[in-house]
């Protein structure tokens, strides 16, 4: 007597949706269906076998002002909202990289740096420092998002050197006094040592935040490439080297795309080139696609997009999601990026607070002080489309290039499943095929969206 044969079910690729306006929010919908169909005008093959760089993550920076208003919610919704943000289960997104601030930003409700003086006196044993403006919001955030998700990797950034460090004495514009670069070195490694006494990790750090502008009304210094080159080859960079495997990684530049040549300077420098482990950008200027010839010049220096606002102003406005999605976590990570950080975690409904700079930026969570509030942003969803499927170790894999305004990344995760990362930023629906080996799936996506689609390689 023959048994029957059981029919295999069919492999299906789950999906989530994101639509302009947010009708869908990350909602499941219904899966698609693999099987031996035709490749569409649009057509995406996924090559699992193409490996290319392993992720560290995707988050936003826990800035003076996000930790200020997160550590002022009721307890409960505190908790509630970083698990949601840090967390992977439920309906947790599973941020993994974040950004600090070493001293004020725009977004903080005074200009400080950690060894302010009386008079800006000198103080080039650093007597005056202390991490005390952070002990009441930023240590704790940043600590409890530690908890709730201990792989987390946190960056952190200068915005000025003490006043009394700088050529105009002032913590807004000059730039970096030669005479105090050991002293800023040592700064830098005095903060690092500090946050480690409270249980944070400093994992990587930069110099300074975009270090060719000189901001008006907030604190910021200009340092240029021949200037970062000498800091980090004869001061910071023997520093770093002396404390071995426990010391941070060094980020250079930490600023826009459209000025790879300065990325280029200090990494042709052969003094500070073997102290620099990766490239840091910015989304403010150029297009994503200067990464990959740095990268390419020096493949042995990582690739990491460091900062990137939302905000009311174009092309934001008009673009969106889908703009968003796919400038900084499609294109930046097709362009070498192992990860992706956008600007503030969390700003109020009025854009902050802050004091100085962008009055029109958005946090990825918007919270209203007046009753608690919470509205997720185009921001959130873009990095919620990756961050909670692709886990850190995940490796980017090959994939098709954009046609007629569908944009993809591919990833395999640890486990050996499939993501993939698809907007479509036409404001008509598209239809497009996906395939991986012999099997393909069809599938519509509205305009102005943004899908993500997981599904385990073929047996």
């Amino acid at each position: 007597m023959s048994l029957p044969v059981l029919a295999q079910s069919p492999r299906k690729a789950q999906v989530w949706l994101t639509t302009h306006g947010h009708q869908y929010a990350l909602s499941p919908m219904a899966p698609a269906v693999f099987g031996a169909r035709e490749a569409l005008p649009i057509a995406i093959e996924v090559d699992a076998t193409d490996t290319r760089q392993a992720m560290v993550g995707f988050g936003a920076s826990i800035t003076d002002a996000s930790a200020y208003l997160i550590q002022g919610l009721a307890p409960d919704a505190r908790a509630k909202l970083l698990e949601e943000l840090f967390g992977r289960q439920g309906d947790g997104i599973g941020l993994s990289f974040a950004r600090l601030t070493i001293g004020a930003s725009d977004f903080s409700r005074s200009h400080y740096t950690l060894d302010d003086t009386p008079g800006n006196a000198p103080d080039p044993q650093l007597t005056h420092f202390s991490i005390a403006p952070n002990l009441a919001d930023v240590v704790p955030v940043t600590k409890a998002a530690l908890a709730i998700n201990p792989q987390l990797k946190v960056m952190a950034s200068p915005w000025s050197a003490p006043a009394w460090m700088k050529s105009n004495r002032n913590l807004i514009q000059g730039t970096l006094d030669p005479a105090a670069y050991d002293a800023f070195a040592r700064y830098l490694l005095e903060y690092v040592d500090a946050y480690a006494e409270q249980g944070i990790l400093i994992w990587a750090l930069t110099v300074q935040n975009e270090p060719d502008f000189e901001p008006k009304d907030y604190p910021g210094m200009r340092f240029n490439a021949p200037a970062r080159a000498r800091f980090i080859g004869g001061h910071l960079g023997p520093l770093l080297a002396a404390r071995g495997s426990s010391a941070p990684l060094l980020f250079d530049w930490d600023h826009n795309w459209n000025k790879p040549h300065e990325p280029l300077g200090v990494l042709n420098d052969a003094k500070a080139n073997p102290f620099v482990n990766a490239v840091a950008w910015h989304c403010y200027g150029g297009t994503p696609d200067a990464q990959s010839p740095v990268h390419a010049a020096f493949p042995d220096k990582d690739v990491y997009m460091t900062e990137c606002s939302g905000g009311d102003w174009e092309p934001l406005r008009s673009g969106g999601l889908t703009l968003q999605a796919r400038r900084l976590i499609i294109e930046s990570v097709r362009h070498d990026a192992r990860g992706v950080l956008f600007w503030n975690l969390a700003l109020d409904q009025d854009g902050g607070p802050h004091a100085g700079g962008c009055d029109t930026c958005r946090g990825v969570v918007d919270i209203d002080t007046r009753d608690g509030a919470l509205t997720r942003t185009d921001e959130y969803y873009a990095l919620a489309h990756a961050s909670r499927f692709v886990p850190p170790g995940a490796h980017r894999v090959g994939s098709s290039e954009e046609v007629d305004g569908v944009d993809n990344v591919a990833f395999v995760n640890p486990d050996g499943g499939r993501v993939l990362v698809v907007t479509n930023s036409a404001p008509v629906p598209r239809t497009f095929s996906v395939r991986e080996g012999d099997s393909a799936f069809h599938y519509t996506l509205p305009g102005k969206s943004l899908a993500t689609f997981t599904w385990s390689p073929a047996p």
